[in-house]
């Protein structure tokens, strides 16, 4: 070997070029484990992606859902105010509609007490027809009149004051009524004070 070869930097050899009419080798795919291993790490950046698109939609129900909800106590405290602001008008109304309903009882009061030179029998019969006057003006209002007798005890109709000897009829029923009463049992002015019969012995 001449010192010219020796002083010839050496290549690495090169793979032989395939001569004409050769095929190629394939290169060597990568092997399984490496192959599986890059699945792994696409279904772990894929799953982490998944995680931060859910942690965004929480955030963002989250904050919707707040926002409603201030939304509704900003909604209540308006009624709130609303309400309180409305009520007086609306007592005060009803306390005029309640006192002009009683004015045409009035009126007739005074009517009969400027006859009162008159027939006695007449001031009886207007007396009696203010009364009766009077008693539907309550019934209008939703007070009826309760003074019916021979009816069965009622608790939530009736007071009892007294208890008497009525052989005629069956214990527990309404002799007599000492005070009439007004209203309803769900809605009750005051009950009715009755006599009722006593249990015979």
């Amino acid at each position: 070997m001449s010192e010219h070869d020796q002083a010839r930097p050496l290549r690495e050899a090169s793979p032989p070029e395939p001569s004409e009419g050769e095929t190629p080798e394939p290169q060597q795919a990568p092997s399984a484990p490496d192959t599986d291993k890059a699945n792994k790490v696409n279904k772990v950046n894929k799953a982490d992606e998944a995680d931060d698109a859910h942690e965004v939609d929480k955030a963002d129900k989250a904050e919707e859902l707040e926002d409603r909800w201030r939304r509704a106590l900003a909604d209540l405290d308006n009624l709130r105010k609303r309400h309180a602001r409305d009520r007086p008008r609306e007592l005060e109304a009803e306390r005029a509609r309640v006192a002009a309903a009683w004015l045409p009882v009035l009126d007739n009061l005074e009517l009969a007490l400027s006859h009162a030179g008159a027939d006695p029998g007449a001031i009886v019969q207007g007396v009696q027809a203010v009364r009766d006057q009077a008693v539907e003006v309550l019934r209008n209002l939703g007070y009826p009149r309760q003074d019916d007798t021979g009816v069965p005890f009622d608790p939530t109709l009736h007071e009892v004051v007294s208890v008497v000897d009525a052989p005629d009829t069956a214990p527990g029923t309404v002799v007599q009524v000492l005070r009439p009463g007004y209203g309803e049992r769900d809605r009750q002015l005051r009950p009715a004070a009755v006599a009722v019969s006593r249990k015979q012995e």
